[in-house]
């Protein structure tokens, strides 16, 4: 590579880090998303800036990423908020025992009144945004998502639903939804074992060949063209088909 033309690539990518800390500044009031991870999503969000289709966030708290995701990829496109506004659903079994244990302690600084938060927050930071079109869908995911109509595909699904349950509803439903090459960012992949659970289940029954890759802190998938899965066929020698060695 030439090192002008990689210096010259450098030295834009630190243009873009610094545009993003800058949103993260601009919206942290409305985003409990570290510092550096926040700069990963948008970061992974110009990837989809060739694809058309609608941006779309199942747990969105006060709406800070949604809101810096409308900044990053234009005014344009159509925003669709997903949120029960009323905080976190019942950790179970399934989500492990620190969900759990998260969810009792109530006067933790990292509780939040359990994800709790209304939805003029998130107008608020949408309309800071310039963001045009979107819409804030309110409700408990499994009662919103499976019969939501979206007006053409969705570029980029950002989950952060938390647990098991949350995580799964949004993915059977939303990722067949999701253009080909679009991305799919799963927020708390490594902190909750009901959410990768969830990824594993749901890529496991589908045979997909999507790779659950990551950015720093960030986890995301990349959907793959549709492409026919092809039946495995497993020769038996005759000796085993009869029982015998």
């Amino acid at each position: 590579m030439n090192p002008l033309s990689f210096a010259a690539g450098v030295l834009h990518r630190q243009v873009r880090k610094a545009r993003y800390r800058s949103l993260h500044r601009r919206f942290r009031d409305f985003s409990m998303i570290p510092a550096s991870q926040f700069v990963e999503n948008l970061f992974l969000a110009e990837r989809v800036r060739s694809i058309p289709g609608c941006v779309v966030e199942c747990g969105v708290w006060r709406g800070g990423m949604s809101a810096a995701l409308a900044t990053v990829l234009g005014p344009e496109r159509s925003y669709f908020l997903f949120d029960s506004f009323e905080g976190l659903p019942p950790a179970r079994d399934l989500d492990g025992e620190e969900a759990i244990r998260w969810q009792a302690e109530k006067n933790a600084p990292t509780y939040h009144d359990n994800c709790t938060a209304g939805p003029e927050f998130a107008r608020e930071a949408m309309a800071r945004s310039g963001a045009r079109k979107y819409e804030l869908v309110k409700g408990w995911f499994e009662q919103t998502v499976p019969t939501f109509c979206f007006p053409g595909p969705i570029a980029l699904l950002r989950l952060d639903g938390d647990w098991y349950d949350s995580t799964m509803v949004c993915l059977e439903h939303l990722f067949p939804q999701v253009a080909p090459n679009g991305l799919v960012i799963v927020d708390d992949y490594f902190s909750w074992d009901g959410c990768s659970r969830a990824v594993h289940d749901f890529l496991s029954r589908r045979s997909a060949a999507e790779r659950v890759r990551s950015l720093g802190e960030t986890c995301f998938v990349q959907k793959q063209p549709s492409a026919v899965v092809p039946a495995v066929s497993v020769a038996v020698p005759a000796a085993a088909a009869t029982g015998s060695r």
